[in-house]
């Protein structure tokens, strides 16, 4: 059964760093795309960033580019995501997703993740100012 656990969230200062990993269990790991979505309170799930089940191409949002980083490890089956700079606008629990060969340039405009085959349980990143 597929799974995918998140872990890394917790609570940090403004401009401090956090990493998220996300671990992949029960489907061939380099045949997913993985992605970073997340989701404030009130607000709709937006998408974070994503890697490509190669590896080679990473997609971000706007509002995290240059302060972010995607990157996965094939060998552990794990997808990280680290975030320095963190800002309070940053404050959202955080989904780590898998598509089967997934494209990454079309998440940057599929915020809701429509084409995602399998979502995460979510950390939660707090960043106070």
């Amino acid at each position: 059964q597929e799974q995918l656990v998140e872990s890394g969230g917790g609570t940090v200062q403004t401009g401090e760093s956090l990493r998220l990993s996300c671990s992949s269990s029960g489907h061939t790991f380099t045949h997913y795309t993985m992605a970073w979505y997340r989701q404030a309170p009130g607000k709709e799930r937006e998408f974070v960033a994503a890697i490509r089940f190669d590896g080679v191409a990473t997609t971000y949002a706007d509002s995290v580019k240059g302060r972010f980083t995607v990157s996965r490890d094939d060998a552990k089956n794990t997808v990280y995501l680290q975030m320095n700079s963190l800002k309070p606008e940053d404050t959202a629990a955080y989904f780590c997703a898998s598509e089967a060969f997934g494209n990454p340039w079309s998440y940057l405009s599929n915020g809701a993740g429509t084409t995602i085959d399998y979502w995460g349980t979510g950390t939660l990143v707090t960043v106070s100012s």
